[in-house]
Parts: structure tokens; sequence; C-alpha cells
């Protein structure tokens, strides 16, 4: 199985949808995405993946279905989409601080105690295994079975965020939240792949085929 995430388009934050110039970023990712031979649709239920979704539906006739979980995470005290900042700064803060990104005690770091970023990750880590035991791979321990009856291929995509998409990385890839905030960094529209092992009965890691492939924008 692969999993291809697709952050959304530019957005108008306040308004929840795509501005004129993401509206084109997604006509542009609908057409590389047609190479992925993608089977299934699901779309984070905020307007900006909602309508970059869309995009690819209009044009392919794929049908696509709602994942609530995987709405964008917010940041702050005060439930507040990243009101008073987001995880990727705090990484960097914390890096100049001299701490390793890697420790798992990061949740008690006083940027992430009672932050709601460190609430709503933790319900992605949650629902992601959730949703992938729906799909046929069952966690096991730091690692994923593949309950499958047959080793066909089949491809997923994802409308979501680069929060929420970070968030499901680092559960599946067992790397600590804010590791990955300093390490990967979505464009609009960037593409993501993930893939998991087919063969039934396998116990595997998941592996990363293509992180934030966004040349489908060079001609804007």
């Amino acid at each position: 199985m692969r999993i291809v995430f697709i952050r959304h388009g530019e957005p108008d934050y306040e308004k929840d949808c795509l501005t004129e110039k993401g509206l084109e970023q997604a006509t542009k990712a609908a057409v590389r995405l047609q190479k992925e031979n993608i089977d299934v649709v699901y779309f984070s239920t905020l307007g900006r993946a909602v309508e970059t979704a869309q995009a690819f539906c209009k044009l392919t006739g794929k049908t696509s279905r709602e994942l609530d979980f995987m709405r964008e995470i917010r940041y702050g005290r005060e439930g507040a989409l990243y009101e008073s900042g987001h995880p990727w700064n705090s990484a960097d803060q914390m890096i100049e601080q001299g701490m390793d990104l890697r420790d798992p005690s990061w949740r008690e770091h006083p940027f992430f105690v009672d932050n709601t970023a460190t609430v709503d990750s933790e319900k992605i880590a949650e629902n992601a295994d959730i949703w992938l035991k729906t799909l046929g791979y069952e966690r096991e321990g730091l690692y994923y079975r593949c309950k499958r009856e047959d080793d066909s291929q089949f491809t997923v995509a994802v409308f979501c965020h680069g929060g929420s998409t970070t968030s499901f990385l680092s559960r599946v890839l067992n790397q600590q939240f804010p590791y990955l905030c300093s390490t990967l960094h979505f464009d609009f529209t960037g593409i993501t792949v993930l893939r998991f092992n087919r063969k039934p009965g396998s116990l595997s890691m998941p592996v990363l085929e293509l992180v934030n492939d966004s040349r489908h924008l060079n001609t804007l």
C-alpha cells in the first residue's frame, strides 16, 4: 500500500479556502497526481484541503471521503491555530537552546506542555493506527503487520496539511514530533509518498518514497 499525502494549495486562512493562486496550484497538482495511480481519495474536512481534493476529483472523476482526524493541528493555549507561533518555530528555538529534538520528553518542554499542538498530534497518532488497521495494517510494537489477504498494490491519497502530515509520520516512523518539524517542510501542494510492505503477514517499517515533491509548481 502507498499513501500519498498532499498539502493544500495556498490558502486564505481567515476564510478557510484557497486563494486564486492556490486554485492554480491545486490544478497543477491534480495533473501531476495522475501519475500515482490513486485508487482511493481522502481529505481533511477543512476547506482548503477540501478544495485541493476537489481539483483532483474533478479532473479524474474519483470520489472522495472525509478523514476528519487529519485536520490541521492547532498551536497555543488559546485553542486558535498558530495564534502564538507554530511547531516549526518552536523546534528551531529548541535547537538554539541546544536541545536534542530526539528526546521523547519533548512534551514536557515549556513550548509544548499544555499546548494544543501536543494534544492534536497525539490524537492524530492514535487515529492513524485505527485508520491503518481498516486498510489492513496493524501496529505491533514499533512496526506494522500486513493483514491483507493478497499482495496487490493500491494507493491512497490524503489531501491535508503540513502539521497533520508531520504528526502522522511521527507516529508511523517512530520519530519525535519536534525532530520531524525541524527536518520536514511541506510546500503548498507538496506531495509526499509513504509505502507499506504489501506482502501478507510481513512485519515492517513503512518507507518514505518521496518527500515534498512540488516540481509541478515550477511553471507558476
